[in-house]
């Protein structure tokens, strides 16, 4: 009887921890919609797949200027295989690239802690996984807290962009910061247009500032890799042309734990975990669950 009550009240708390993420999101759509740019609301909503059978769980995390949607087919991938899968809204996310211009990486990480508490209401083990930024957010999540989950996998995680213009995003924040400051708005150059893999998901114009954000969340990144013990997997798209396609092997070799695999995925674009591609994605991550007895779904 204890047991079916103390189930009740778990079941109880995270549905209330849900539900708040739920009217955040709205909220935050609601006070920074913008004509056509912000997409459907379905598109941010964060989601969570259950499998009540299974005390094994998934914090998956989205990429810069996407939304949870952009990590469904990995999301539905992983649950059936049975593990609940949880994909929260990156503060900023899903809602405008004005609200993104807003945020830090700090924020996001608090995103990413939130879902963390929704999963443990459920979840024994809990792996943590990403895509891009949200690659990056795994792993400083792991970083941060080595004894909270039993593994990380990193899809294309941007160690080091590719494109010349990022080596000069420190330089114009600098500038647009001053010349808000001495009311030269005018001036200032906040955002760049974003070539999107997936317009229906993706901000069609990146902040300055968030790219920043980026840059600094990473630097942080790099310097803790060595700590990390826990099995890893990295993954990294050959002719990426956003992140360097260096930045998997540079993570890989890295990292402190001996338990760890690395993957080429033979393509040219950089969102690898939709569509086609995500297949071969989706194999390397498989292969790694069922080498990984911490977290193998079959055992």
């Amino acid at each position: 009887m204890n047991t079916i009550l103390n189930s009740a009240k778990t079941g109880k708390a995270m549905d209330m921890l849900l539900a708040a993420e739920y009217e955040l999101f709205i909220r935050e759509y609601k006070e920074n919609y913008s004509a056509g740019e912000s997409k459907p609301q379905d598109i941010g909503m964060p989601f969570l797949l259950r499998s009540p059978g299974s005390d094994i769980g998934v914090l998956l995390i989205h990429g810069l200027m996407a939304a949870p949607e952009e990590v469904r087919e990995w999301a539905q991938f992983l649950h059936k295989k049975g593990m609940t899968v949880y994909v929260p809204r990156l503060s900023g996310h899903g809602t405008s690239s004005m609200d993104l211009s807003k945020r830090n990486y700090h924020d996001w990480l608090n995103s990413v802690d939130r879902g963390h508490a929704i999963l443990k209401k459920c979840c024994k083990k809990i792996l943590i996984a990403g895509f891009s930024t949200g690659a990056g957010l795994a792993l400083q999540s792991v970083i941060m807290k080595p004894y909270d989950f039993k593994a990380v996998i990193a899809v294309s995680a941007p160690l080091k962009f590719k494109r010349f213009s990022s080596k000069f995003a420190e330089i114009l924040n600098s500038f647009n910061r001053l010349c808000n400051s001495v009311g030269m708005n005018n001036l200032a150059m906040e955002f760049i247009e974003n070539d999107a893999d997936n317009p229906h998901i993706n901000y069609l114009l990146c902040p300055v500032s968030a790219f920043v954000q980026v840059k600094k969340l990473m630097k942080k990144v790099r310097k803790s890799l060595p700590d990390i013990d826990i099995p890893v997997l990295v993954i990294q798209a050959k002719n990426d042309p956003k992140v360097a396609p260096q930045s998997g092997p540079a993570i890989f070799n890295l990292l402190g734990t001996d338990k760890k695999c690395f993957a080429w995925v033979d393509y040219n674009m950089h969102g690898i975990v939709r569509g086609k591609i995500a297949g071969d994605v989706f194999k390397e991550v498989e292969s790694f669950l069922t080498t990984c007895s911490p977290i193998n779904p079959a055992k």
